[in-house]
Protein backbone atom coordinates (compact mmCIF):
# COMPACT_ATOMS: atom_id res chain seq x y z
CA UNK A 1 0.00 0.00 0.00
CA UNK A 2 1.19 3.55 -0.76
CA UNK A 3 -0.07 6.74 0.62
CA UNK A 4 0.47 10.52 -0.90
CA UNK A 5 1.63 12.09 2.50
CA UNK A 6 4.70 14.55 2.49
CA UNK A 7 6.40 16.68 4.92
CA UNK A 8 3.98 19.29 3.38
CA UNK A 9 1.36 18.24 6.26
CA UNK A 10 1.51 20.67 9.55
CA UNK A 11 3.44 18.97 12.43
CA UNK A 12 -0.05 18.46 14.44
CA UNK A 13 -1.07 16.72 10.87
CA UNK A 14 2.16 14.75 11.06
CA UNK A 15 2.00 13.95 14.74
CA UNK A 16 -1.23 12.28 13.93
CA UNK A 17 -0.61 10.32 11.28
CA UNK A 18 2.18 8.69 13.58
CA UNK A 19 -0.34 7.75 16.53
CA UNK A 20 -2.98 6.61 13.87
CA UNK A 21 -0.44 4.20 12.61
CA UNK A 22 0.69 3.30 16.41
CA UNK A 23 -2.79 2.63 17.37
CA UNK A 24 -3.20 0.04 14.08
CA UNK A 25 0.25 -1.58 15.55
CA UNK A 26 -1.23 -2.21 18.99
CA UNK A 27 -4.93 -3.24 17.25
CA UNK A 28 -2.88 -6.05 15.32
CA UNK A 29 -4.14 -4.14 11.70
CA UNK A 30 -1.18 -2.72 10.25
CA UNK A 31 -2.14 -1.26 6.78
CA UNK A 32 2.36 -1.46 6.07
CA UNK A 33 1.60 2.15 3.89
CA UNK A 34 4.67 2.90 1.75
CA UNK A 35 6.40 -0.41 1.64
CA UNK A 36 6.09 -1.50 -2.17
CA UNK A 37 8.14 -1.45 -5.28
CA UNK A 38 6.26 2.07 -6.41
CA UNK A 39 7.22 3.58 -2.91
CA UNK A 40 10.85 2.34 -3.39
CA UNK A 41 11.04 3.84 -7.10
CA UNK A 42 9.36 7.02 -6.14
CA UNK A 43 11.41 7.50 -3.19
CA UNK A 44 14.95 7.28 -5.55
CA UNK A 45 15.18 10.91 -6.71
CA UNK A 46 14.51 12.39 -3.55
CA UNK A 47 13.06 11.87 0.03
CA UNK A 48 10.50 14.36 2.17
CA UNK A 49 10.02 12.31 5.03
CA UNK A 50 6.89 14.13 7.18
CA UNK A 51 9.07 12.88 10.87
CA UNK A 52 12.33 13.54 12.40
CA UNK A 53 12.29 10.19 15.02
CA UNK A 54 14.94 10.35 17.56
CA UNK A 55 14.76 7.41 19.52
CA UNK A 56 16.43 4.72 21.48
CA UNK A 57 18.50 2.26 19.48
CA UNK A 58 16.51 -0.56 21.72
CA UNK A 59 15.83 -3.31 19.81
CA UNK A 60 12.13 -3.17 20.36
CA UNK A 61 11.89 0.43 19.69
CA UNK A 62 11.54 -0.15 15.63
CA UNK A 63 10.22 2.99 14.39
CA UNK A 64 9.03 1.71 11.00
CA UNK A 65 6.92 -1.16 12.60
CA UNK A 66 5.36 0.48 15.80
CA UNK A 67 4.16 3.44 14.11
CA UNK A 68 3.30 1.02 10.96
CA UNK A 69 5.17 3.41 8.10
CA UNK A 70 7.18 2.79 4.93
CA UNK A 71 10.18 3.77 2.81
CA UNK A 72 10.55 7.76 2.79
CA UNK A 73 8.27 8.32 5.65
CA UNK A 74 10.71 9.26 8.77
CA UNK A 75 14.09 10.45 8.90
CA UNK A 76 15.78 8.16 12.01
CA UNK A 77 18.41 8.88 14.04
CA UNK A 78 18.83 6.12 16.94
CA UNK A 79 20.88 6.44 20.06
CA UNK A 80 21.09 4.39 23.45
CA UNK A 81 19.37 6.23 25.98
CA UNK A 82 18.93 8.99 22.95
CA UNK A 83 21.31 10.90 24.33
CA UNK A 84 22.76 13.11 21.92
CA UNK A 85 26.82 14.67 20.55
CA UNK A 86 26.81 16.82 17.50
CA UNK A 87 26.58 14.15 14.82
CA UNK A 88 23.09 13.71 16.33
CA UNK A 89 21.97 16.97 16.38
CA UNK A 90 23.51 17.74 13.03
CA UNK A 91 21.45 14.80 11.72
CA UNK A 92 18.09 15.82 13.13
CA UNK A 93 19.15 19.61 12.18
CA UNK A 94 19.23 17.95 8.22
CA UNK A 95 16.02 16.49 8.42
CA UNK A 96 14.44 19.68 9.60
CA UNK A 97 16.49 22.12 7.84
CA UNK A 98 17.26 20.54 4.70
CA UNK A 99 14.38 18.31 4.38
CA UNK A 100 12.10 20.17 5.55
CA UNK A 101 10.26 17.73 7.91
CA UNK A 102 7.66 19.36 10.09
CA UNK A 103 8.07 17.19 13.27
CA UNK A 104 11.06 16.10 15.38
CA UNK A 105 9.40 13.01 17.66
CA UNK A 106 11.87 12.07 20.51
CA UNK A 107 11.03 8.55 21.34
CA UNK A 108 11.99 6.76 24.71
CA UNK A 109 10.15 4.09 26.33
CA UNK A 110 9.64 2.46 29.66
CA UNK A 111 12.46 -0.56 31.02
CA UNK A 112 15.27 1.62 28.69
CA UNK A 113 18.77 0.26 29.83
CA UNK A 114 20.55 3.20 29.62
CA UNK A 115 18.42 5.19 32.05
CA UNK A 116 18.89 1.88 34.55
CA UNK A 117 22.23 2.03 34.05
CA UNK A 118 22.56 5.48 35.59
CA UNK A 119 20.59 4.85 38.46
CA UNK A 120 22.49 2.19 38.95
CA UNK A 121 25.47 3.78 38.48
CA UNK A 122 24.35 6.93 40.44
CA UNK A 123 23.99 4.56 43.39
CA UNK A 124 27.06 3.02 43.05
CA UNK A 125 27.59 0.33 40.97
CA UNK A 126 30.63 -1.03 39.33
CA UNK A 127 31.42 1.70 36.78
CA UNK A 128 30.28 0.62 33.30
CA UNK A 129 33.42 -0.52 30.47
CA UNK A 130 34.08 1.61 27.72
CA UNK A 131 32.47 4.12 26.19
CA UNK A 132 29.09 2.77 28.12
CA UNK A 133 30.44 5.39 30.38
CA UNK A 134 29.66 8.26 27.88
CA UNK A 135 25.93 7.27 27.41
CA UNK A 136 25.83 7.09 31.40
CA UNK A 137 27.21 10.62 31.63
CA UNK A 138 24.50 12.27 29.22
CA UNK A 139 21.52 10.29 30.69
CA UNK A 140 22.84 11.75 34.78
CA UNK A 141 21.45 15.14 34.19
CA UNK A 142 17.90 13.65 33.60
CA UNK A 143 18.13 11.01 36.61
CA UNK A 144 19.15 13.91 38.74
CA UNK A 145 16.38 16.18 37.53
CA UNK A 146 13.62 13.71 38.17
CA UNK A 147 15.28 12.68 41.57
CA UNK A 148 15.67 16.09 42.34
CA UNK A 149 11.53 16.66 41.56
CA UNK A 150 10.95 13.52 43.78
CA UNK A 151 10.57 11.35 41.26
CA UNK A 152 11.77 7.64 41.69
CA UNK A 153 9.92 5.24 39.89
CA UNK A 154 12.74 4.08 37.02
CA UNK A 155 9.79 4.52 34.32
CA UNK A 156 8.85 7.74 35.76
CA UNK A 157 12.51 8.77 35.12
CA UNK A 158 12.50 7.32 31.66
CA UNK A 159 9.57 10.00 31.15
CA UNK A 160 11.35 12.95 32.65
CA UNK A 161 14.49 12.38 30.16
CA UNK A 162 12.02 12.50 27.64
CA UNK A 163 11.27 15.87 28.55
CA UNK A 164 14.66 16.84 29.33
CA UNK A 165 15.36 15.45 25.93
CA UNK A 166 12.81 17.57 24.00
CA UNK A 167 14.23 20.62 26.23
CA UNK A 168 17.92 20.47 25.43
CA UNK A 169 17.07 19.46 21.81
CA UNK A 170 15.78 23.48 22.11
CA UNK A 171 18.69 24.48 24.39
CA UNK A 172 21.44 23.43 22.08
CA UNK A 173 19.90 23.79 18.71
CA UNK A 174 19.45 27.49 17.28
CA UNK A 175 18.02 25.93 13.95
CA UNK A 176 15.54 23.74 15.66
CA UNK A 177 14.71 26.86 18.35
CA UNK A 178 14.21 28.79 15.55
CA UNK A 179 12.47 26.11 13.19
CA UNK A 180 10.04 25.56 16.59
CA UNK A 181 9.67 30.03 17.22
CA UNK A 182 8.63 30.28 13.06
CA UNK A 183 6.22 27.53 13.70
CA UNK A 184 7.40 25.78 11.07
CA UNK A 185 8.28 22.66 13.04
CA UNK A 186 7.22 21.13 16.03
CA UNK A 187 9.43 19.01 18.93
CA UNK A 188 6.82 16.50 20.37
CA UNK A 189 8.04 13.67 23.70
CA UNK A 190 6.32 10.21 22.84
CA UNK A 191 7.18 7.24 25.88
CA UNK A 192 6.48 4.00 24.65
CA UNK A 193 5.21 0.68 26.51
CA UNK A 194 7.16 -1.96 25.61
CA UNK A 195 4.12 -4.77 26.63
CA UNK A 196 1.23 -3.24 24.80
CA UNK A 197 3.26 -1.22 21.79
CA UNK A 198 1.37 1.98 22.98
CA UNK A 199 3.14 5.35 22.39
CA UNK A 200 1.99 8.31 24.16
CA UNK A 201 2.71 11.81 24.22
CA UNK A 202 4.80 13.38 27.53
CA UNK A 203 6.20 16.75 26.03
CA UNK A 204 5.12 18.86 23.43
CA UNK A 205 6.84 22.31 21.68
CA UNK A 206 5.77 23.80 19.14
CA UNK A 207 2.05 22.40 18.14
CA UNK A 208 -0.40 24.45 16.94
CA UNK A 209 -3.22 22.21 19.51
CA UNK A 210 -1.58 21.51 22.73
CA UNK A 211 -2.44 18.48 24.21
CA UNK A 212 -4.46 18.05 27.94
CA UNK A 213 -1.97 18.94 30.36
CA UNK A 214 -2.60 14.93 31.71
CA UNK A 215 -0.87 14.15 28.26
CA UNK A 216 1.63 16.60 27.58
CA UNK A 217 3.64 19.59 28.85
CA UNK A 218 2.96 22.19 25.92
CA UNK A 219 5.55 25.60 26.20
Amino acid sequence: MTDSITNAQPADDSLETLLAGNRRFVDGSPEHPNQDAARRAATVPTQRPFAVLFGCSDSRLAAEIIFDRGIGDLFVVRTAGHVMGPEVLGSIEYGVSVLNAPLVVVLGHDQCGAVAATCEALDGAATAPGYVRDVIERVTPSVLAARAAGIESRDDIVEEHIRQTVDLLMDRSRVLADAVAAGTTAIVGLSYRLADGTARPVSARGLAQPFGAAEATQA
